[in-house]
């Protein structure tokens, strides 16, 4: 391995160990409003066991996670199958077995709006060119923690990295976006930034790339979006005032322009204090899971695998049934070997 391995490591699993915990964290709350969530748990304050009337997850035990974390895991799969690249058939077949063994275990946790749309087509025998091109909600954005593991933000081909997690699914101008805005903030993290600098950087880079290639969409501009919910969690000084206004003005829902941002919000606002992030985005009502592992995502990313309490994580893993560390290890391979002939294209 490269020169600063070890810091990548670290880091990487600290995205996933994030991750993980977000999307556990936020399991029992998924779907539900803040006073329902208030109502049924009081406030979340570590991993508790969904309610028997949990919309999407009734019943599930604490720690455990839902499609965030799985989806990721086989993105991250794929990434090492295809040798840092994703296959868009190989995503659409996999996604379609998930989603059906998912059934098969009679679980209610299963594939988001866009993702559900897309891969209905491909079922239906649709060109995978023409699938997604109306994505806009928070799918890509919620699986993609590892492009952003296994690729450099600044390699000249990170764009289309991105586009080949997202395009069979979420082929919009706010699709991309938002996994790109993820993907960035991971790799900028991964590498050793601290975690305020990962999200500036990730705007930049959102904001001087191009989207052609995908649909445009009619709906409000996710990088804008993130852009303001940013400066609401630099601005608004009263923590109660500040969770408030990421509900009434930007939202908690699927779409990308909404949960994205507010989990950019939380992150740059709990920048010190990732387990508060995580929490308030348990609590904070709606897309819960996926902010909270977005979330996440970002903040291990940046703090490293000791940012969250251990015996919360420990918890995740083994309710969960996770090997993080045996999912992180392609995804640096192929980043110290993108590295490597970056040096040597450069001698």
């Amino acid at each position: 391995m490269e020169i600063g391995s070890d810091i990548w490591r670290d880091h990487a699993l600290g995205a996933l160990r994030g991750l993980s915990l977000g999307d556990a964290l936020g399991m029992p709350t998924q779907s539900m409003s803040k006073e329902r969530i208030e109502s049924t748990y009081g406030k979340v304050t570590g991993l508790v066991d969904a309610a028997a009337d949990q919309p999407i997850a009734p019943g599930m035990p604490a720690g455990s996670v839902t499609d965030d974390t799985e989806q990721a895991l086989l993105v991250a799969r794929l990434i090492d199958e295809g040798d840092g690249h994703i296959d868009p058939r190989r995503l659409a077949s996999e996604l379609l077995a998930w989603e059906d063994d998912m059934k098969r275990r009679g679980s209610l946790d299963l594939l988001g709006p866009s993702t559900k749309l897309a891969l209905q087509q491909v079922r239906n025998g649709a060109d995978i060119t023409k699938t997604g091109r109306t994505g806009t909600t928070n799918g890509s954005a919620m699986r993609v923690a590892p492009v952003g593991i296994a690729h450099d933000a600044f390699h000249a081909s990170f764009a289309d990295y991105v586009y080949e997690s997202c395009r069979v699914t979420h082929n919009t101008v706010p699709g991309f976006q938002s996994a790109l805005l993820v993907a960035a903030a991971v790799s900028f993290g991964v590498a050793g930034q601290s975690l305020r600098p990962s999200l500036q950087q990730a705007l930049e880079l959102a904001e001087n790339t191009s989207y052609k290639r995908a649909s445009w969409s009619s709906k409000a501009s996710v990088v804008a979006r993130v852009g303001l919910a940013v400066k609401a969690a630099q601005t608004t000084a009263d923590e109660d005032e500040f969770i408030e206004r990421l509900r009434r003005a930007f939202g908690t829902s699927v779409e990308s322009n909404e949960s994205v941002a507010v989990a950019f919000a939380l992150a740059y606002r709990y920048a010190d204090e990732p387990l508060k992030a995580l929490l308030d985005s348990a609590n904070i009502g709606g897309d819960t899971d996926t902010i909270g592992a977005i979330c996440g995502a970002m903040l291990g990313a940046a703090s490293g695998a000791d940012a969250f309490p251990g015996a919360l994580t420990s918890k995740v893993a083994v309710v969960s049934h996770l090997n993080l560390s045996q999912s992180v290890e392609p995804l640096l391979e192929i980043r110290a070997r993108e590295a490597k002939e970056g040096e040597s294209a450069d001698a």
